[in-house]
């Protein structure tokens, strides 16, 4: 079998999804960096306080999904775009598949 196009939107939908998960993943740690720095810059004379480092903390939580979701969404778009000129010229990724039996 031979993938010979890729639909644009279908490719950005799971794109988004995949990159907002690993946005989600990237905001956890970025919360937790955050909140440990706003934790230790508290005990610090010249430190702008705790709360700025909480507000990027939980900020990033919700923020990185949404920008790594538009990135992946918009990136799908390119990529399916690039591969269906692609798949053009060269013929398409051909694919190996094999029939799963009943019994196992």
């Amino acid at each position: 079998m031979v993938v010979k196009s890729l639909g644009l939107f279908s490719l950005a939908k799971i794109m988004g999804i995949i990159y907002a998960f690993f946005g989600f993943i990237a905001g956890l740690f970025f919360s937790f960096f955050a909140l440990m720095g706003a934790f230790l810059g508290s005990v610090l004379e010249d430190s702008p306080g705790p709360l700025v480092g909480m507000v990027f903390g939980i900020g990033s939580v919700v923020l990185f999904p949404i920008l790594y979701g538009v990135m992946g969404f918009i990136g799908g778009i390119v990529t399916a775009g690039i591969y269906n000129i692609t798949a053009r010229w060269v013929g398409g990724l051909e694919i190996e598949l094999e029939e799963k039996s009943a019994v196992q």
